[in-house]
């Protein structure tokens, strides 16, 4: 999602969430259904979109968990394409772009942190992401690049599990968690909508996550 002159412009590569973020929008926001894991898309966005102010990044497909033993290298070599390097080319091509006083967003996660058994491919690509925000954030200055790293959140990313597991999920790990509940999109939201309003901080790697990294 972009800033643009305060007009909001998401992108995803599903139509029909964008259209379900557009009803939940102020009037006059703007949807575009792009393959993100095509360079010449990204860079075709930003050049057609113009300046902007605030560039966030939160695509990804659904999550799989794979042991290093059950993992094909090839399969998850394709991870990394949207997750990582489609975050990459946002930001070499939407850097331009950005107004003075504006930011890049981007998103991990706690698996770099506190891993489990089958998370070797995303505690990975986490790993890189909080490595590319701190070294983005010194290339790019001044603008701000910082990312948000969820705990475990109520969103699409696990609809790839049953509704049995992932009610399962959602319950054992919030009841692990000091705050007692697993987090909301709206939880989220709230971070990237700081660190976008906020003038001070860049290169940093904000944990989100009910406190799952403590316990």
């Amino acid at each position: 999602m972009s800033t643009v002159k305060g007009k909001k412009v998401i992108v995803s590569a599903n139509q029909q969430r964008i259209n379900d973020a557009l009803q939940q929008l102020p009037e006059g926001a703007e949807g575009h259904a792009i393959d993100l894991g095509q360079e010449a898309n990204i860079k075709d966005f930003f050049a057609q979109t113009g300046s902007f102010d605030h560039l966030v990044y939160t695509a990804g497909e659904n999550i799989s968990l794979l042991t290093m033993a059950d993992a094909e290298i090839d399969k998850a070599r394709h991870f990394f394409n949207l997750r990582y390097w489609g975050a990459f080319a946002a930001v070499k091509y939407g850097a331009p772009y950005i107004n003075k006083g504006g930011s890049i967003n981007l998103t991990s996660g706690i698996a770099s942190l506190r891993p489990g058994k089958g998370w070797a491919l995303a505690a990975s690509i986490c790993g890189a992401m909080e490595g590319l925000v701190r070294a983005l954030a010194v290339e790019l200055a001044p603008i701000r690049v910082n990312s948000v790293m969820p705990g475990v959140i109520k969103t699409n990313l696990w609809n790839s599990m049953s509704d049995a597991d992932r009610g399962y999920l959602y319950k054992s790990v919030g009841d692990s968690l000091l705050v007692k509940r697993v987090g909301e999109a709206e939880d989220i939201a709230r971070a990237f909508l700081y660190l976008m309003k906020q003038t001070f901080g860049t290169g940093q790697n904000m944990v989100i996550d009910g406190g799952a990294v403590l316990v």
